[in-house]
């Protein structure tokens, strides 16, 4: 009965009732067994989970080696999207900054994807609550000052992380103003550009800094043309010295140098630039003869009026208006009509830096 119970415990396939029925009648059958026989029942079932538990792991390393021909490339995992407003109050005068922060973290093994070791993984959440924390404690001056201050906090935390990046994004809020007297508490959102940075800092370096103008949609209804392109037997478009130029604005720099620059004026600054460039003379505009020469023009002048920006990415989509045709309604329509079309768009991109004799 004894080598019966001890064959049940050792099996999967018991239901509960059933092991509840034989530990009784087990237990009656051990009341006249010697002690040493009892301990010697113990220890060969310690002896035979052991022996499955290693042939378990044999298992596993047998698996393991057989996808010895793959390497990692990249490994990372962390918590995206956490939403922090975060208020300062100087007396009755407030100052918001309301952000979604993504944080990214690169361990220095990799022990938890190739044998589900977790006891260097710091879980997301606690991430998440991080970044809560920071923010109470160290303020949101800047979003890009904020998010170093993530990297420094993870990197000096923990010794096993060896890379931290975090994305930040700063939802567009602005005092109310009115004759030239701003309010103390009170904010309209206005989506005139999207503020966000970019962060990565690894373990035996400083921080690399990239800081951004997303979702900034601009206009104009004339001085922009497209001449002189290329034409083949698939081309159909025709050339115009005056169409509706439209775009929706993608533009991220990196930093030189990090901690002395003043990122909410250098961000100002650029975004004065775009649109300048852009929009030209308030009385007159400036001409663009394609999308990819006033992409160009931004860049420059950004660089050559910001010391502290090293190069510029950006992206501009074609937004398209076409005349809509009324001459089956007997009108004539000059361009007084247009029809927005979504898709498909051109997207036109460019990416300069500086050439190292500039920086002598």
């Amino acid at each position: 009965m004894v080598l019966y119970f001890k064959e049940a415990l050792l099996s999967n396939r018991l239901q509960c009732n059933q092991i509840n029925i034989l530990t009784t009648l087990a237990l009656d059958q051990m009341k006249n067994v010697a002690s040493i026989g009892f301990a010697q029942i113990i220890l060969s079932l310690e002896t035979e989970s052991e022996v499955e538990n290693e042939g378990k792991m044999a298992h596993y390393h047998n698996d393991y080696q057989k996808n010895d021909e793959v390497e990692f490339v990249r490994t990372g995992y962390g918590k995206d999207m956490v939403k922090v407003l975060h208020i300062q109050r100087d007396g009755k005068y407030h100052s918001i900054k309301e952000v979604a922060t993504s944080v990214q973290l690169t361990l220095n093994s990799r022990r938890e994807y190739l044998h589900g070791d977790n006891s260097d993984i710091i879980p997301t959440d606690t991430i998440k609550n991080t970044v809560q924390v920071l923010a109470k404690f160290k303020g949101i001056k800047s979003i890009e000052t904020f998010a170093m201050n993530i990297c420094e906090h993870f990197l000096s935390s923990f010794n096993h992380v060896i890379r931290v990046q975090v994305y930040v994004e700063e939802v567009p809020w602005k005092r109310f103003e009115k004759n030239g007297v701003k309010h103390v508490h009170a904010f309209i959102h206005t989506p005139t550009g999207t503020h966000f940075c970019e962060v990565e800092q690894l373990r035996s370096g400083p921080p690399v800094i990239h800081s951004g103008i997303k979702d900034l949609k601009v206009l104009k209804t004339t001085q922009s043309g497209f001449e002189g392109f290329l034409k083949d037997q698939f081309t159909t478009l025709p050339e115009v010295k005056d169409r509706c130029f439209a775009t929706q604005v993608y533009c991220k720099w990196r930093y030189h140098q990090g901690r002395d620059v003043d990122f909410e004026a250098t961000w100002e600054a650029v975004r004065g630039i775009v649109l300048k460039k852009f929009a030209g003379p308030y009385d007159k505009g400036e001409y663009s003869p394609s999308v990819q020469k006033t992409l160009y023009d931004i860049q420059v002048l950004s660089l050559s009026q910001l010391p502290e920006i090293e190069d510029m990415e950006i992206s501009l989509p074609n937004i398209h208006y076409f005349n809509i045709d009324m001459s089956k309604m007997g009108l004539i329509n000059k361009e007084e009509v247009l029809l927005p079309l979504d898709n498909p768009y051109g997207r036109i991109t460019g990416t300069v830096k500086r050439k190292l004799t500039s920086r002598l």
